[in-house]
């Protein structure tokens, strides 16, 4: 496969992960669907951190539309487009990095969460494990099902990131092979 078409493959997988990225992190503003808990200001710390909208969406959203380019004849389809695109990668990498991290903090620390009458994270620094033991997800009363609709997305942009990460370091091995040999748009099929 020519390193064009690597980097037309590539590019369009990032699209939708880039894309899901977005849209977990924004939902996650809306536990229950109810936008009272955004205005209130009782939203879980990790969400605030957007690591889904930024890292893993804008940071790689950007680098993807270059890396198409790179894939296209013109002007970015050749050995210095690709040189390029290996630094896009990098920034890639680096959003989706820190989406994973997020993501990470997100399902370590858990919801936050009304206990009885207080605004808490109850599980954040517990001794006991919240995402194997599911009988201390009754302790959160408000938001309805916080707990499993944080887990289900951080979860989500836990696994989207590792994907990232792995179609841009693919992506910057690609721009090296693209860099030394060209990107063969010219050369016709393979």
């Amino acid at each position: 496969m020519c390193t064009g078409r690597c980097s037309r493959c590539i590019a369009v997988t990032l699209y939708p992960l880039a894309a899901i990225s977005i849209i977990c992190n924004i939902v996650l503003f809306f536990p229950d669907g109810d936008i009272k808990y955004a205005k209130d200001g009782h939203i879980t710390e990790e969400v605030k951190y957007m690591g889904g909208l930024v890292g893993g969406g804008l940071m790689v959203l950007l680098p993807a539309l270059y890396i198409h380019l790179t894939g296209q004849k013109g002007c970015c389809g050749n050995r210095c487009g690709m040189f390029l695109s290996i630094a896009f990668a990098a920034v890639g990498v680096a959003g989706a990095l820190y989406s994973f991290s997020v993501a990470v903090l997100g399902l370590q620390n858990g919801p936050l969460c009304k206990v009885i009458l207080i605004w808490t994270t109850p599980f954040k620094n517990g001794d006991r494990n919240y995402l194997t033991d599911d009988t201390w997800w009754g302790t959160c009363t408000e938001p309805k099902n916080i707990v499993q609709f944080n887990i289900g997305l951080f979860a989500t942009l836990l696994a989207t990131s590792c994907l990232q990460v792995v179609l841009c370091a693919i992506q910057m091995i690609n721009g090296l092979f693209g860099c030394l040999c060209g990107t063969c748009a010219d050369k016709g099929p393979l």
